[in-house]
């Protein structure tokens, strides 16, 4: 007889489906697990054995075969430790083996039989609710699975309490969802004096998720205004909120059951290497670019940044999500996020300080900022100069717009964008339109067009280009609660183009 226990491997956020098979012949007494199985697949071996000791199980004198099929695909991590337990207790006929069938599993089995969590529990949920199939998984998962709410979802905290569940002698309770974090406090926006210019580069670049490049010298408060971004974006939707756990799951990064409806906000350091932003490493995991999923990736000092690593984000951005190849597989993750990069003018920061100039000025800057290369530089929809702030500035009473009337504005632009899009599978905001979409979304009067004539004859245009500026010109629309875009919402996201030359 041969006993099948289901489970999953992941390949970045999917959870494909695997039969773990188990058969118990005469023969060498033995405990052999077959089917692609990494180093901690294969010590499960002795994890389960130790396990079964602790429930005063015998393994049998004879030959234990575990094969997990597909087996073709690779089989990496500890939570294949539960249903290999049960595939071979339904084999020795102490689990019954219908209580598998409908039944999906995950767990990193103790010596002692207890159940430690693992990562994956909400795409796991998500795949055992497409197969119509409960799920169990360690008690420390189970708040997490049971966010899907499709799936019933039990979490026993041994293995003991797994197997008195299936043979009916202690059912568990459904797991309850994980408490939802409430909505972060974070710096205020109303803190940033002066900057009036840069308050409304990251309105407009929240409103639509628009990218966005400050340059400017140290301390004229760049990443000040970065990490105020995250107080004016609105909550994520419930699809946005899930998409993102998936991700935080795989990456091990949900603690306690728990999921966040805050946008995420990345800040990785300049040092940080290819695998670490764009996803890889030995077992392929998300990278800074899809941990940001729906949410703000701040890249300080961009051209610190290694220039490979500065290139790959051009994949991400043109397509909302990120290909990670290795021999046997190629990994696909998402990456819809909005990119706020911060650069001073030269490697010393002070290029137009005349107290405190570069003695290599104006060659130090254009190799610092060349840095850059010019297919990156194009992908930013909006690049600004800000400027270090006066005294004077500094010492102003009173305070600017706080983040909570600059975010009332973006919540409404972004209303408008989701009725607007509400039929396009692919676009949620202004940034996602496709030129076609635009021609439709953004049409422009004879004004308009005449001032675009203008500046593509004074400076130069490309497709993309002129692309970009017309989502940015929509977005300034919506903030406006403009139904159309006139001569003073295109001239704005003209200007932020034209900042370092040319709009392309």
């Amino acid at each position: 007889m041969v006993a099948i226990a289901h489970t999953v491997a992941f390949e970045g956020v999917e959870a494909r489906p695997v039969e773990v098979q188990c058969s118990v012949s005469p023969g060498m007494p033995g405990f052999g697990i077959v089917g692609l199985p990494d180093k901690s697949v294969s010590e499960a071996r002795e994890r389960v054995r130790a396990a079964f000791a602790a429930l005063s199980i015998a393994m049998p004198s004879r030959r234990v075969t575990v094969n997990m099929s597909p087996a073709n695909l690779p089989k990496e991590g500890s939570h294949f430790d539960l249903p290999i337990a049960l595939a071979v207790l339904a084999a020795l006929e102490i689990v019954p083996v219908e209580a598998l069938d409908g039944l999906l599993s995950l767990g990193e089995l103790g010596l002692d039989g207890r159940l430690a969590p693992v990562t994956g529990a909400l795409p796991a949920a998500m795949a055992a609710a497409e197969a119509d199939r409960t799920l169990m998984v360690p008690r420390a998962c189970g708040g997490e699975a049971a966010w899907v709410g499709a799936v019933p979802v039990f979490a026993p905290r041994t293995l003991r309490d797994a197997v008195d569940h299936l043979t009916d002698r202690a059912p568990l309770p459904r797991a309850a969802p994980g408490e939802a974090h409430d909505r972060e406090i974070f710096d205020d926006l109303s803190e940033v004096k002066g900057q009036e210019r840069a308050r409304r580069a990251i309105e407009i670049a929240a409103a639509g998720r628009h990218h966005l490049l400050m340059v400017g010298p140290p301390g004229a408060t760049k990443t000040m205004l970065a990490r105020r971004i995250p107080g004016i974006l609105p909550p994520l939707t419930p699809q946005e909120a899930l998409e993102t756990s998936v991700v935080h799951s795989v990456a091990g990064l949900l603690k306690n059951g728990s999921i966040s409806r805050e946008a995420p906000f990345c800040q990785p350091h300049h040092t940080a290497s290819m695998a670490a932003i764009v996803g890889g490493g030995r077992q392929a995991g998300p990278g800074q670019v899809s941990l940001a999923h729906n949410g703000v990736l701040f890249m300080d000092e961009l051209p610190e940044f290694e220039r490979r690593v500065i290139d790959a984000l051009r994949e991400p951005i043109e397509t909302g999500e990120i290909h990670v190849s290795r021999a046997n597989a190629h990994i696909r993750y998402p990456a819809r996020f909005l990119l706020v990069a911060a650069a001073n003018p030269c490697r010393c920061g002070y290029l137009a300080d005349p107290a405190q100039a570069c003695a290599r000025a104006p060659v130090c800057g254009g190799d610092y900022m060349a840095r850059i290369s010019g297919p990156m530089m194009d992908r930013f929809d909006m690049r600004m100069e800000v400027p270090q702030i006066t005294l004077e500035e500094i010492q102003m009473p009173g305070k600017g717009e706080s983040s909570a009337q600059v975010g009332a504005r973006v919540a409404a632009a972004r209303v408008l964008q989701n009725q607007r899009f509400a039929t396009d599978p692919k676009a949620r905001v202004n940034a996602d339109a496709s030129g076609r979409l635009l021609e439709e979304i953004a049409p422009l009067d004879a004004e308009c067009r005449d001032l675009f004539s203008r500046a593509a004859a004074r400076f130069g245009m490309t497709p993309r280009g002129y692309h970009r500026i017309l989502r940015v010109a929509r977005t300034i629309a919506d903030l406006d609660a403009s139904a159309e875009i006139r001569a003073p919402h295109l001239a704005e996201a003209l200007s932020f183009r034209l900042v370092f030359g040319s709009p392309d």
